[in-house]
């Protein structure tokens, strides 16, 4: 992981990662604070959690900001855009990583997961998409997490998960067209099996999982957390509504 101010040119911007407290979302949000961000992130449960990630980012020189909130709430959702902007001053990049997988048969989910997983995983993206929209200037920039199985679904049990990351694709091509006139991008990542708490590459279904990737084994949050931190950077300032794969060759 960079920890050099500025390396990226990402010195005095200011970045809201959204689920920040735990893998992918922490991940992000200390790698852009090594490169000379100052960032905002929310979490929903686990303050200690909470405050380790603030310390790291802390102890790279950078303003950490974690804010308590459900996503699942749209007054929360869009709330913490706002929260973000105004404490750090600006909003020049939204990480829309938070998101909550149910796996199960078709016929064994319940209205009540279905209406929570939607909930969490698009409506919230959407309305901090755009509440974002409406405080970035040009170079804003809007990356949001998917899941390596809207390119390829291994097996059953995952349509309801599916389904909501597939609908971030179609949000995140329809942004980059509304927005790319303002000079602001929108761009996707899709994460394979990654070695997270949620997901440890020694859990009981890891062997399946690596097994299913060309290279054979688990990415971790850091190696995703690369590509979402080139995308928010100056490098990719004419890469726009499109996919990146970070998944071993799962999709291959």
């Amino acid at each position: 992981m960079s920890t050099t101010n500025g390396t990226n040119g990402m010195s005095g911007r200011a970045v809201l990662v959204t689920g920040g407290s735990r893998g992918v979302g922490a991940a992000t949000a200390v790698r852009l604070a090594g490169e000379g961000a100052d960032v905002a992130f929310t979490y929903v449960r686990d303050e200690v959690r909470a405050k380790e990630v603030a310390a790291r980012i802390e102890a790279l020189g950078r303003r950490a900001l974690p804010l308590r909130a459900d996503a699942g709430d749209a007054g929360d959702a869009a709330g913490a855009v706002d929260w973000a902007a105004d404490a750090l001053g600006r909003l020049d990049v939204l990480v829309n990583n938070v998101g909550v997988g149910v796996l199960a048969p078709l016929g064994h989910l319940s209205l009540a997961e279905v209406d929570r997983v939607l909930a969490v995983n698009v409506r919230s993206a959407f309305l901090a998409a755009q509440a974002a929209a409406a405080r970035m200037e040009a170079g804003g920039r809007i990356v949001t997490v998917g899941t390596c199985m809207t390119q390829r679904v291994p097996g059953p049990g995952g349509t309801l998960y599916t389904m909501s990351k597939a609908a971030l694709v179609g949000l995140t091509k329809a942004l980059a067209r509304e927005l790319g006139e303002r000079g602001i991008t929108a761009n996707i990542v899709h994460p394979g099996p990654t070695d997270t708490d949620m997901n440890p590459a020694d859990g009981p279904y890891a062997d399946g999982q690596a097994a299913m990737t060309a290279l054979g084994r688990f990415g971790t949050a850091d190696e995703v957390a690369a590509t979402v931190a080139f995308l928010a950077g100056p490098d990719a300032a004419y890469v726009t509504g499109a996919e990146f794969s970070v998944d071993g060759g799962h999709a291959a």
